[in-house]
């Protein structure tokens, strides 16, 4: 497997959790008394990722400084700032990070507490220009991230609004790209931030755009665990998560 990096989009508030994030931001927020980013870095560098950029915004000196007091040690973890996190959306961290993706690379919500056997299940997926990362449940709520499959397993679609009749999965905000796919969803992000409207969107609308090209395939992560935190409820379904021995 070729060295990869692993890009970390963690520029926002997390405006939805307030008052929890009036002065932190959410990737700081604790989950079973460790924070949601140190979660992420500790997963990836255990999967044997060792070079990791974070993307990050509101209160970039607490995260400076977590990675000070944590991972001094590793200079191969950086951050990338971008001021522009109250005016945009997580396109627009990624395009600050569009240098980084010249290569093999994970790209990874600042907000999604993984464990590290699910990175090393899409690090082992089937080579892919772009894999998407997806788990099943019984039903979606509004706030889900939608992904119609073709019958091969390749995405089809990936949006909060599919049609409830087209669902068959969830992304979990996990994405590795491969072969020519960095290269691919570099230029869509360039051509995409062309237009002023865009600077709201969100990068898994490229990803849509892309899988219209058969680019995208699909990797399952049921039965790992992981957790998005959007809601205080999540914070406390992600304690009893990961509150297990050995992590």
């Amino acid at each position: 497997m070729n060295a990869v990096k692993a890009i970390i989009l963690s520029a926002g508030q997390g405006r939805r959790l307030l008052p929890l994030t009036e002065n932190s931001p959410k990737c700081l927020l604790p989950v079973a008394n460790k924070p949601v980013l140190a979660w992420q870095i500790d997963a990836l560098q255990t999967a044997g990722i060792d070079e990791i950029v974070i993307v990050a915004g509101f209160q970039v000196v607490q995260i400076e400084a977590l990675l000070q007091a944590r991972y001094a040690d590793r200079s191969s973890i950086r951050i990338v700032f971008n001021p522009f996190y109250e005016v945009a959306d997580n396109l627009a961290s990624c395009w600050l990070a569009r240098s980084d993706m010249s290569s093999d690379f994970l790209l990874l919500n600042g907000d999604t507490v993984i464990e590290p056997k699910l990175v090393l299940q899409v690090l082992n997926s089937p080579s892919a220009p772009i894999t998407l990362s997806v788990d099943f449940k019984k039903s979606y709520d509004a706030d889900d991230m939608k992904v119609q499959l073709n019958t091969d397993g390749w995405v089809k679609q990936v949006s909060k609004i599919v049609p409830p009749d087209q669902i068959d999965a969830e992304s979990i905000g996990l994405v590795y790209f491969r072969e020519h796919g960095p290269g691919c969803f570099s230029q869509a992000i360039e051509a995409a931030l062309r237009h002023p409207a865009e600077l709201k969107s969100w990068y898994l609308s490229i990803i849509d755009k892309l899988a219209d090209q058969r680019l995208v395939n699909a990797c399952s992560v049921k039965g790992y665990r992981w957790c998005e935190i959007d809601f205080v409820e999540d914070l406390a379904r992600a304690g009893m998560l990961f509150n297990q021995e050995g992590d």
